[in-house]
């Protein structure tokens, strides 16, 4: 609504302005006129004329005022000339005036042009034209002369004098001129004219009138005295003319119209009349009528139009009230004169007191609750360290330029026709109090003196906040003026920060991290310069980490003080840097220039605190908060916001404090033509400076375009030279002046050689360095009076004056696209440059702007405006971020997030600002659901724009691919829109660059008319690619300077210099993020195009340019050469030296170009593909490096490629991954080995590409070709083993009392009821597939039983592939088989070696298989391995993992063994399910009979699995950002019953459970998973060594993994499996070892560290499946839940193998050679047909015959 009517009232001066241009003879005018006079052909050369009169106003006025200067100059030139054929004395004169100095031949074109134009007309038509426009002129009707009243008014002339408020009048006319004049001359001519009687009694006898003629319409009229009453009351109450017109308009009716109209005009007599009236008798009425109503509460009985009682009681009583204070005050009066009376004061009666009461009730009912409160409170509270004037007097309010404002006292006004004035003078410092000592340097610690050299103590504001910042952790909120010497206080800070990192005389430098976060790069230059030269002493490295300065990581870790801009800390602490993430170890957070918040780039620093204040609450750490800002007036917001305690961190330091006091000078002019107002702009500008030079003072001119320094310098000389005033200016002889002269003459700037003798000079940043020092130290000696310069001065060099001028307000913004004005920043930094400290009393500071304005910089200047938020408006990119980031993942939670945002703040400061009613304000004062409905709107937009899934019945959020994307790139939403709509998989690179050109980063660009031409030469100059839109449209003048940045193409103009900065830096970062998309989606051509694209903005080299032209140290003459004769880089390096030189007639570069072209990174690859099943295939991708390395081209860390593997005819890529080649594997040229899973289809593709393409380097790329063509797939498998729908077999079928006696349930599982007849009552083979946790123990134990049943005096062996499990195993039949069974079982590992006798003795040997080899080997020699009939091998399927070799042999050696002694052995192999059971089975000797191989998904208890995606290539950062959606799961799927996650090292169980704590710190219940006393844990916790340990059981979180101590883990195990904590992190080493299911199971990450390597490698798939079977407890769960994290790029193929079973391949070939030796050494092979023979026995002989791609290579 607010903003409703500030729109409007904005177009409502628009239009004035546009009316006030439109006087006199503009340059719209003057065309349409040639127009409509002249026929089309002439028209032609008209044309041209008018743009050379233009051309001409452009030199002479300038481009930097816009537009619309130019045209009022034209227009002013034409005027000027058209009367006169040369230009004349007159003529210079005028346009002298009016624009300064000006280029002679401009003003000659613009004469030739006017009279060729002038000569196609008569003398009459140009009069008439000019005289058109001066008639206008006049004609303007006077300011509310034409306004039309709706009703004829009564006897009021236009010239009466109306009688307002009782006997001396000042005269109040309407006539709109005599006010004017009046009001300028500041005096009031009181006149005193009689009043006529209108009081009571007119009144009574109008509504007597007014009766008298309604009477007859109304049933019931009401009493005169009574209506009287009621109208009185309205005419007297506080409300304006118009709410009291529409009151009584309801009141009396449309025949009331003439009686409303007297009442209002004679609205102030009437009231006051009334009250002065000596006699009391009306009062009396009223107060009898009052009584009246209150007494016996009747209801009014005149006509239905009244408003409800209650109104008109409360306008009686306030009247009431009114009226007693009169009398009671008229008393005492009387009373202080003669005798004190209090009788006046004492005598009410109780009903009166009611009255009183209850009028205070009824006031108390309409003021808002809070307000009151608060302004209460204001005046209560002090703060300790607030010094601020402005509370203390609020004193004169003023009425400036169209707006009411309160003043500071003393302030002076002057008002003329140019301009309106205002003064305020400074103010005098501070009166120092008698608490405040200054510290002195000496007295500090060592770390202080060091930091603090050459100062000897600090200034009155640093020494009030030493004691906070030095020596406490608060955070603190620091306002105070510019150069009041906040940076120091900010060293404070840092310094406390480095005191509690210094042990033992040492800084322990890695465990912190200080961030000052500046709002400018040039600010933040500077910082790094100052902080380093400062801590430089104590060894901290301070780094700059901008846009322009990026820091690899390593840089980032070696850093202890970064200083960055908000965007770059806003990025960086988006991504998770790293597993120490960045943003954990900073201690310090120092944001400058605070009082940003409400700019455009306030948003950003709200969600930098917000997400460092959310971490500091989740993660309990301590981030110290420094907030540092310019004076602004609602201190205690930001202070809230900052988490400040305001008793302790908030010092606020009015302008008192500044080290120079500042006197401000306010200047609006008037005028509203253009032209004129420049002209008066000059004029002002000039008083300015010439009062302060003949004072004796310096002078420095702020202007806001470099071309406008030299331009203002000229007007200012030339205005000096015309007054006679210049002697003033010129500098002083004097000894040095010599000196300066000399080296002012040898610059090379022509202006600052020619202005410099005048004592006149400029300085921006298009000067060169030397220049602009040179300028620097003249000033600063005095040498020059005037500097004009440019607002760069200001924030990047320290360089005062006694007075400082901002001439114009207005300033072209490159990202807005158009004049923008002036920042409060800028002008506060310039005004900070006012003053010098050691010379000045006070310092002056001018502001020239127009008159519209002026209120706007007063009210700016001296904070009256609270500073808002402007974060709705990205909203939506900031909630994004954080749902990417992990941190926010629900409604829920971005409630809470947005509560720590100055939005929030503000919202409830001040609700109506951000469309929050009144009401909901006082149902929700935490303004919940207006969060909540922000929220659930914004993110509903994101999920339209797919950038998260928002799934709205629970109010969670989930980040997407595009999401990210955004996040990382800070890509806004609206540009993602977009792309959505935009963007496939088919566009050229022309559709790209268009599409990146309507992004919403360059809404702000616009096309001005002024640069059209200029655009259009670049379009046909640098444009290699169309540019859609062309010159016209704002999308394609972006196109335009993109494509011309990329080409290397010269401006002219300065503000197309400027957007072309800015779109090449934004469309590289664009194009970066549209590739990542491109290659999310999967599409190779777009992604091979993008990534090209985003190299050729960055090296600014079309894709078809030379390679070569990436190094600097060919000269261009050489690479024209080399394109024109078209050597490749291929060519170039079957070259030599010398022909390379010969073909560019330039026989010494040979050598240059040579190592050039070795220099190019390029890479060779070779792939091996191996089929797994018919639709997986395994690619093995070796990669060479093959350039020679430059630490000078390359850097030192390693070149980044890009490899993906792509279909041609589906257009799709199946798997991309980012390398990086390490510079010493390219060094020492070693190859480096991917491996990776691709899906392949039938009928198979005749070929893949695999693709690598440098990430850094156009022209470096490389393709390998997979072919399909003699590839042979896998046989189809055979079906699986259905499960029969049978009857559960009761225990008793074993036959045996002891055997039913060892278990714990009456009936077998299904599986083991189906297979029980085989194992139990049979001695053929089995092999048996079922899923982990369907029960294969006990089928191992009912073979073992067979054994014991029918050859007890034989052996049975069980080999199991862990000595974990060997452990487990032992452990259960040591009790189960050997004491309660009494049968010896023996174990031997590793570890437990027995003797030979107890071997012997043994009936039931647990082994692993290479200890069985080991035994098994001689087998001749050792009786005990003859006399072995049953040989049970678990997990036989690992036959495909490295140790698979082993279990192949022992089968192999078995079955040979056998066939030798002719004593049959049986084999048992259990599994999980396996896709080629019959080639297992084959092997195994097995028929039709013994082979079960069930389905996955057979298992007692049902399996659901959620397999989620992490996006990342390092692994770190990559489990990190796994924790929350690990907390996540939880939550979700299992609360309250036991949980198991499996990481891959014990390092990452620690960092894992470390995350889930600092999660839970956040709940209500932080304890929720520890189910017993805690008192209890406290106790078996004392009994633990591991410390971390000690921790995370407290919170009910257990760690398992093999570092820990053997007591520890059985603890631990004891505590898990009885559910006393509940959830288990462990190693997935436990998955093995261990059977202790869990209702859920989460696997975090599928890789490990594989030492030998030095890389992460994916876990056997096996594994995957077997920590999977853990999920679901037999006994107590219907279902179990598995939550896979796997890496984005393996999720595909993770889905297929979980739910698909595997196939088992051999892995004897690498080692073949060994197991012969083995046997050649045990004596089984004798020769080479016993070997052939020996392998036909092996499984590899079986796959072989199977898969043959699996041993023979290509050949």
């Amino acid at each position: 609504m607010k903003e409703c009517a500030s729109e409007a009232l904005r177009l409502k001066r628009s239009k004035l302005h546009e009316q006030v241009l439109d006087l006199g003879l503009t340059w719209k005018k003057i065309v349409q006129f040639l127009n409509e006079k002249l026929e089309k052909n002439k028209m032609q050369s008209i044309n041209e004329d008018l743009k050379d009169i233009l051309q001409a106003a452009k030199q002479i006025v300038g481009t930097e005022n816009g537009r619309e200067a130019i045209e009022s100059g034209a227009a002013f030139l034409f005027m000027t000339f058209h009367l006169t054929e040369s230009v004349g004395h007159m003529e210079t004169k005028a346009i002298r005036q009016m624009f300064g100095p000006f280029p002679s031949s401009s003003a000659t074109a613009a004469c030739n042009a006017t009279n060729r134009i002038i000569s196609h007309f008569s003398q009459d038509d140009v009069t008439s034209l000019v005289q058109m426009a001066e008639n206008q002129c006049n004609d303007r009707v006077c300011f509310g002369k034409n306004l039309a009243f709706s009703f004829d008014m009564h006897g009021l002339d236009h010239f009466d004098e109306l009688p307002v408020n009782g006997e001396a009048q000042k005269t109040i006319t309407l006539d709109y001129k005599k006010f004017m004049n009046e009001h300028f001359q500041e005096h009031y001519t009181p006149e005193l004219k009689p009043v006529e009687k209108t009081n009571g009694s007119f009144l009574w006898c109008e509504v007597e009138k007014y009766l008298n003629a309604t009477s007859n319409e109304m049933t019931e009229a009401p009493r005169i005295e009574d209506l009287c009453c009621t109208l009185y009351d309205m005419l007297a109450s506080v409300k304006s003319g118009d709410e009291l017109q529409d009151e009584l308009f309801e009141l009396l009716g449309p025949e009331g119209l003439d009686l409303i109209e007297k009442l209002l005009q004679n609205r102030i007599t009437i009231v006051d009349r009334f009250l002065n009236s000596s006699n009391d008798h009306k009062f009396q009425v009223i107060q009898d009528s009052c009584k009246k109503i209150l007494g016996e509460n009747t209801k009014p009985n005149y006509g239905c139009q009244v408003t409800i009682q209650s109104e008109q009681e409360k306008q009686l009583m306030k009247l009431y009230r009114r009226e007693e204070k009169r009398i009671a005050r008229r008393e005492k009066k009387a009373g202080e004169d003669g005798e004190v009376s209090g009788e006046g004061l004492l005598s009410f009666d109780p009903k009166e007191l009611r009255i009183h009461r209850e009028q205070a009730l009824l006031n108390a009912r309409s003021v808002p609750i809070l307000g009151r409160q608060r302004d209460v409170e204001a005046e209560k509270i002090r703060y300790p360290h607030v010094y601020d004037s402005q509370i203390e007097a609020r004193e004169t309010s003023a009425f400036i330029a169209g707006a009411k404002m309160i003043l500071p006292e003393g302030i002076q006004r002057e008002n003329t026709k140019m301009y309106e004035e205002v003064r305020i003078p400074y103010s005098e410092p501070m009166p120092v109090g008698f608490e405040e000592k200054p510290v002195y340097i000496q007295d500090l610690d060592e770390v202080g003196q060091l930091a603090f050299k050459g100062m000897k103590r600090l200034n009155r504001i640093q020494s009030i906040v030493f004691e906070t910042a030095y020596n406490t952790n608060e955070n603190m909120l620091i306002c105070a003026p510019t150069g009041a010497g906040k940076t120091n206080i900010a060293m404070l800070t840092v310094l406390h920060e480095i005191r509690q990192h210094f042990q033992q005389g040492v800084i322990k430098k890695n465990e912190f991290k200080i961030v000052y976060v500046a709002p400018m790069k040039a600010l933040a230059a500077e910082m790094t310069n100052y902080f380093s030269k400062r801590l430089d002493p104590l060894g901290i490295v301070v780094k700059e980490l901008t846009g322009d300065m990026q820091l690899s990581k390593s840089e980032i870790l070696r850093t202890q003080m970064l200083v960055t801009t908000p965007e770059k800390w806003d990025v960086v602490t988006r991504k998770s840097v790293g597993d120490v993430a960045l943003s954990q170890i900073v201690k310090l957070l120092i944001l400058d220039e605070v009082h940003l918040l409400h700019e455009d780039r306030g948003p950003v620093l709200e969600s930098i605190v917000a997400r460092t204040l959310r971490q500091v609450e989740s993660t309990q750490s301590m981030i110290r908060i420094l907030g540092l800002s310019a004076t602004l007036p609602n201190y205690l917001d930001v202070a809230t916001f900052l988490h400040v305690n305001p008793y302790i961190g908030l010092f606020y330091f009015d302008g008192r404090f500044r080290p120079v006091p500042l006197g401000q000078t306010f200047l609006g002019i008037k005028s509203a033509n253009k032209m004129q107002q420049l002209n008066n702009m000059d004029e002002v500008c000039y008083e300015s400076v010439w009062k302060q030079v003949k004072a004796g003072h310096q002078v420095m001119v702020f202007v806001h375009a470099r071309n406008a320094t030299v331009r203002t310098a000229m007007s200012l000389i030339e205005r000096a030279k015309n007054n006679g005033q210049i002697s003033y200016f010129l500098p002083t002889e004097g000894p040095e002046y010599g000196h300066a002269l000399k080296q002012v003459q040898r610059s090379r700037n022509k202006q600052v050689r020619e202005l410099f003798s005048d004592g006149f000079s400029i300085h921006h940043a298009g000067m060169l360095r030397q220049d602009r020092n040179l300028v620097e130290n003249l000033f600063s000696n005095g040498h020059i009076k005037v500097l004009v310069c440019t607002a760069t001065l200001a924030w990047g060099v320290n360089l005062p004056a006694h007075a400082v001028i901002i001439k114009g307000t207005q300033i072209y913004a490159a990202k807005r696209g158009s004049f923008v004005d002036l920042g409060i920043l800028d002008v506060m930094q310039i005004f900070g440059r006012a003053g010098r400290p050691q010379f000045d009393k006070f310092g002056e500071g001018i502001i020239i702007t127009t008159h519209d304005k002026l209120s706007h910089y007063l009210t700016l200047l001296t904070q009256q405006n609270p500073i808002e938020s402007q974060f709705l408006e990205s909203l939506a990119d900031n909630l994004n971020a954080e749902i990417a980031l992990g941190t926010v993942t629900n409604v829920e939670e971005a409630v809470k997030w947005i509560s720590y945002t100055y939005l929030y703040v503000r919202m409830r400061a001040n609700p109506l600002a951000y469309g929050i009613s009144h009401k909901a304000y006082q149902i929700d004062p935490t303004l919940r659901k207006h969060r909540e409905q922000l929220i659930i709107e914004v993110g509903q937009k994101l999920d339209k724009a797919k950038m998260i899934r928002f799934e709205e019945r629970t109010g969670y959020f989930s980040s997407t691919d595009l999401g990210r994307t955004a996040s990382h790139y800070y890509i806004k939403y609206n540009t993602i829109e977009t792309f959505n709509e935009l963007f496939d998989a088919h566009k050229t690179e022309g559709d790209i660059l268009a599409i990146v050109s309507k992004a919403e980063e360059f809404d702000q660009i616009k096309v001005r008319e002024e640069e059209v031409e200029e655009l259009d030469a670049l379009l046909n100059n640098f444009c290699e690619l169309s540019a859609p839109g062309g010159v016209e449209n704002s999308y394609g003048k972006i196109n335009i300077l993109l494509q011309t940045y990329i080409s290397r193409g010269e401006m002219d103009s300065f503000s197309l210099i400027s957007d072309s900065a800015y779109v090449a830096q934004n469309a590289a970062r664009i194009v970066r993020a549209l590739f990542e998309i491109a290659l999310r989606k999967r599409w190779p051509t777009m992604t091979y195009r993008l990534l090209n694209l985003s190299k050729v903005i960055d090296k600014r080299l079309w894709g078809w340019a030379s390679p070569l032209r990436q190094f600097s140290v060919l000269p261009p003459h050489i690479l024209t050469r080399l394109e024109e004769k078209n050597l490749t880089v291929d060519k170039l390096k079957d070259m030599r030296k010398d022909e390379i030189g010969h073909i560019l007639h330039h026989v010494n570069i040979g050598l240059k170009v040579k190592q050039c072209v070795h220099q190019i990174p390029s890479v060779t690859m070779e792939a091996s593909i191996q089929p797994i099943t018919r639709t997986v295939l395994r690619v093995s991708l070796s990669i060479h490096p093959d350039f020679s390395w430059n630490d000078q081209v390359h850097g030192t860390v390693g070149e980044p490629w890009w490899i993906w593997v792509e279909d041609p005819t589906n257009d799709h890529i199946y798997h991309s991954e980012y390398f990086l080649a390490l510079k010493k594997q390219v060094v020492s040229k070693e190859a480096q080995l991917l491996v990776f899973t691709i899906p392949i289809f039938e009928p198979l593709p005749s070929q893949y590409y695999i693709r690598a393409v440098s990430d850094r380097w156009l022209g470096a790329e490389a393709v390998c070709i997979i072919n399909f063509q003699h590839l042979i797939l896998p046989e189809r498998h055979p079906p699986h083993t259905e499960l029969l729908d049978l009857q559960p077999l009761p225990v008793t079928a074993l036959g045996c009392k002891a055997y039913e006696a060892l278990y714990n349930f009456s009936h077998f599982n299904p599986v083991q009821t189906q297979i029980f007849h085989t194992l139990y009552h049979t001695d053929c083979n089995v092999l048996l597939g079922a899923p982990t946790g369907s029960g294969k123990t006990v089928a191992a134990e009912l073979a073992i039983f067979r054994v014991f049943n029918k050859y007890p005096t034989s052996k049975a062996v069980y080999i199991a592939p862990l000595k974990a499990l060997v452990r487990e195993r032992m452990d259960d039949w040591k009790i189960r088989i050997e004491e309660k069974l009494g049968k010896k079982v023996i174990e031997l590992t590793g570890d437990v070696t027995p003797d030979m006798k107890s071997i012997a003795k043994a009936d039931l040997i647990v082994t692993t298989p290479e200890k069985w080899d080991g035994v098994s080997r001689s087998w001749q020699s050792r009786n005990y391995v003859q006399q072995v009939t049953i040989l049970i091998i678990d997990e036989i399927h690992l036959l495909g993992e490295e140790r698979g070799p082993v279990l192949e042999v022992i089968v192999s050696r078995t079955n040979f063994i056998s066939s030798h002694t002719e004593k049959p052995v049986r084999i048992v192999g259990l599994s999980t399910a396996l896709a080629n059971a019959r080639d297992l089975a084959d092997w195994l000797n097995i028929k039709q009979m013994g082979l079960f191989n069930f389905r996955p998904s057979v298992r007692p208890v049902p399996l659901e699995v959620h397999i989620q995606g992490f996006p990342g290539q390092h692994y770190c950062p990559r489990m990190a950002s796994m924790n929350k959606p690990a907390f996540q799961a939880i939550r979700s799927h299992s609360p309250a019953k036991p949980v198991l996650i499996f990481v891959s090292s014990r390092r990452q169980t620690r960092l894992t459970a470390l995350e889930l704590i600092a999660f839970l710190a956040t709940e209500e219940d932080p304890k929720q998973w520890l189910n017993m006393d805690e008192q209890e844990m406290e106790n078996i916790i004392g009994t633990i060594r591991d410390s971390n340990l000690k921790l995370t059981l407290a919170f009910g979180i257990g760690m398992h993994h093999a570092g820990l101590h053997e007591r520890d883990r059985k603890t631990v195990e004891e505590l898990f499996v009885n559910c006393k904590v509940q959830v288990l992190i462990a190693t997935s080493t436990l998955a093995w070892g261990v059977n202790f299911p869990a209702h859920l199971v989460i696997i975090k990450g599928t890789e490990y560290y594989d030492g030998k390597t030095r890389r992460y490698v994916d876990f056997p798939i096996t594994d995957v499946l077997q920590m999977m079977g853990r999920a679901g407890r037999p006994q107590f769960d219907d279902q179990g839940k598995a939550v896979i994290l796997v890496h984005d790029i393996k999720k595909d193929f993770y889905k297929k193998f979980l739910y698909e079973p595997f196939p088992v391949e051999s892995s004897l070939l690498g080692v073949l050679s060994d197991h012969l030796n083995a046997e050649i050494a045990g004596g089984t092979i004798t020769s080479k047909q016993d070997a052939m023979d020996y392998i036909t026995w092996t499984y590899f002989f079986r796959r072989l015959i199977m898969n043959p791609r699996k041993g023979i290579s290509k050949h």
